[in-house]
């Protein structure tokens, strides 16, 4: 089996029992962090957590530009790694009080679900879903 093979392997079985929670992050820093190099979500709360994270785009337009409404919203759109929290940090992205730093960000297909506010849990057959998507994402790149 190929080191990717593994990690997808490893990161679908995590996913599927219930080991790595969602954060709700609005459209269109998701974007941002799989496409322009965002390197860190800011919050006004810090976290222990490191680790694999989804990464959920919440349904509200309002950070929008018009060029952006078509970007993915309203479910899971992907995953990333934070590898550590920060209250400074040279990178154009941060501000803010608190910065989780990202690292080895992918995208997947939307999967439909509800986002709620810090970590979250998502529901059993959407993590399922996501599992697939995070193992045929890794294993064609």
């Amino acid at each position: 089996m190929t080191d990717i093979a593994q990690i997808a392997k490893g990161l679908s079985e995590k996913i599927e029992n219930r080991q790595i929670k969602a954060l709700s992050i609005r459209q269109p820093y998701p974007h941002y962090i799989f496409h322009k190099g965002k390197d860190v979500e800011n919050r006004d709360w810090p976290t222990k957590g490191r680790g694999w994270f989804i990464i959920h785009a919440g349904a509200s337009k309002v950070e929008l530009s018009e060029g952006e409404y078509n970007l993915p919203r309203g479910g899971i759109v992907g995953m990333a790694r934070i590898i550590d929290c920060v209250t400074e940090m040279d990178s154009q992205w941060f501000y803010g009080r608190y910065g989780f730093v990202l690292r080895d960000a992918f995208p997947v297909p939307l999967i439909p679900c509800r986002g709620k506010l810090s970590f979250f849990m998502p529901e059993q057959d959407v993590l399922v879903q996501l599992s697939l998507a995070v193992r045929a994402y890794l294993e064609e790149n």
